[in-house]
This record gives structure tokens, sequence and C-alpha cells, in this order.
């Protein structure tokens, strides 16, 4: 059973949407955690955050100022931290297309440099935020975050007698995130109209606790190199659509640069090295740091069948217009209604 209680966390991004979800999370099941450092670079967002969480109420928290593309000031913040987990990221398609090195140094050469810190400071426990993107990715987001996986997941094999695990969690849109399709159409209801790249689309759908859940799983179960990929269900953006605003006009403007019809989490290519564990899915790694019987006998692990994909336009789990407005006022805005 996990427990932070005692314990020092650190979550890069961690002023976003499901950095600060964790941070309600951890000081509501974890009263005695010894310290919780939100390290982000915005300063604004840091003050804001404090607004929500003061030092005052919250005596463990710590508002760390810095850059994961900053390897000296990554080991400072990492020192004496036990668990990290990993949230930075640039995460907007079209801005990463524009200006492509700098998605590659804070995505890819950022995580490197949590990796060398989390090893040379002595952290026991690393957790990185990946994207339904990152499977057999079409932009150059997607690219990074998959290169950003395949370095946790190997890091694993660089520890040597080093008592640190690294894993990743693999997750579809958040529901009513920061820059995601619900607030935008929230937004844009006003207007009359609601901008469809293409009537086709679907996406997969997961709530912030639903994230967050994946996360503390992870820091509890993980034997080091899993990526864990949860069982969602889809939606259609035109559902969202009329949930939103039933008598809006739906007019299709076309797929953005880099965009996807349908998200996709695990590959077929995936498929010969991924495990259902129940309520997730586990793509373990090629070259696995521990013995792969004792792993499936002990989570009583099953293997997919060879060829197996899950994407979104091809899930068996929907929801429609009725249960998204639900989950919109459960979510997003109690006071939302169509």
């Amino acid at each position: 059973m996990l427990d932070l209680n005692g314990k020092s966390i650190l979550i890069t991004g961690g002023t976003g949407s499901l950095g600060k979800h964790l941070t309600k999370n951890i000081f509501s099941k974890f009263p005695q955690v010894k310290r919780l450092v939100i390290f982000s670079r915005d300063e604004q967002k840091q003050f804001e955050m404090a607004q929500e969480f003061p030092h005052s109420k919250y005596p463990a928290i710590r508002y760390f100022i810095g850059d994961v593309r900053d390897f000296e000031r990554l080991k400072k913040a990492f020192s004496e931290i036990d668990y990290v987990i990993h949230a930075a990221a640039m995460k907007h398609v079209p801005i990463a297309e524009y200006n492509p090195m700098e998605c590659v140094k804070t995505n890819v050469l950022g995580a490197e440099n949590v990796i060398n810190a989390c090893m040379e400071m002595g952290v026991k426990n690393v957790v990185a935020l990946s994207t339904d993107k990152a499977a057999a990715p079409i932009n150059l987001y997607g690219a990074t975050k998959l290169c950003s996986d395949k370095l946790f997941v190997a890091a694993n094999n660089i520890k040597g007698k080093t008592d640190i695990k690294f894993s990743v969690v693999r997750y579809g849109n958040v529901m009513g995130s920061n820059g995601s399709v619900i607030p935008f159409f929230m937004k844009k209801k006003k207007e009359g109209v609601l901008p469809i790249t293409d009537p086709t689309m679907t996406r997969f759908n997961i709530s912030l606790q639903g994230g967050v859940d994946m996360v503390l799983h992870a820091l509890e179960t993980a034997w080091g190199g899993e990526i864990f990929v949860p069982k969602i269900p889809s939606y259609k953006i035109t559902d969202v659509a009329t949930a939103i605003g039933p008598n809006c006009k739906q007019e299709v403007i076309g797929i953005r640069p880099g965009e996807k019809v349908h998200e996709e989490m695990i590959t077929s290519s995936d498929s010969f090295s991924t495990f259902d564990l129940g309520k997730y899915y586990a793509i373990l790694p090629q070259v696995p740091i521990f013995n792969m019987h004792d792993y499936i006998k002990h989570f009583n692990a099953k293997a997919v069948p060879q060829g197996f994909q899950y994407n979104s336009g091809e899930n068996k789990e929907w929801v429609g217009v009725d249960e998204l407005r639900k989950l919109i006022v459960e979510h997003v805005d109690p006071n939302f209604s169509a």
C-alpha cells in the first residue's frame, strides 16, 4: 500500500491541471507528507497556485522556480526528494510544429536531465507522464514524448546498483485540462459556432482524478520500465460539440497540422510486449530488469493477442451526449447546462 506520509515528493510542471489535482490528492490522502515541491518555470502560475495552496495552510508545500532544461537547477531541487512525478512538457501540437527545437529541448533533453538528476540525487521512484500522441506519432510533440518514454524505460538499464525505479503512465485527453477541447468549446459556445476539425474524429477521455489515480498506481506497483495505459472510454468530437452547444452550428474547418483523426495508445507492434493487468494495460520493456515469469504471476498478467491495438476509433467503450454532459458537470463545471 502506497504511503507518502513522511516522504518528500516533487512534481515537475506542477502548476498544470494534473499537478494541482495531484497536490490536492496528496494533501488529502497523506496529511503527514514531509515535503511537496512544485517545480515549474512560470512564476505567475506559481503565484496563482500559492493562493489556492498557501504555505500557511500547507506547511509542507514548496514552490521552486526552474526549468527541466537546467540540469544544475534540477539537482538542487531534487535534494532529499524520494519521489519525482515528471509532468513538465511542451504539449501544444501546432506550437511544437512551428518551434521544433524548443519542443525537443524541453521534452527530450529535459527528460534526460530529469533522469540523470534523479540518479545523482538519490531519488527512489520516478513516474513520467506520457500521451496517446506518443503511440505511432505523426507530429513532433508525439515524437518527442515517444523519445521521452524510451529514455525513462531505458533508464532502468543504466541505474546500476542505484535503488531507483522509472516508469511511465500514458493516457488520453484529460477532461477539462488547460487547452483541451471541452473548455475551448465552452468558451466558443456564445459565438453560436463550434469549429470541428473532422466530423469523424474521436478521442480517448479520462478525468483528472483518473490521471492522478494512474500516477499513484504506478508509484505503488511499478517494478521498473512499464508504460501503464488505462482502459478508458472514447467520445466523438461531434458528440462533445452537441453536448456543449446543441443549438450551435458545427463548422468543419479541417485537420490541423500534426493532428490525428483517431488517437492510439497501444500499437499492434506494441502487442508483443503488452499485458492486461485488469484496470490497466502495461507495455513492458523489451529487455526487462525483472523476471517476466515472476511479474506475470504477481500481477496475474495476461498477454494481449498478437496484433492487438488500442485506439479511440475502435474502442469498445463510449460516452455519448447525455453522459458527456454529466461528466462536464462532475469534472469541469458544476454550473454547466447545455
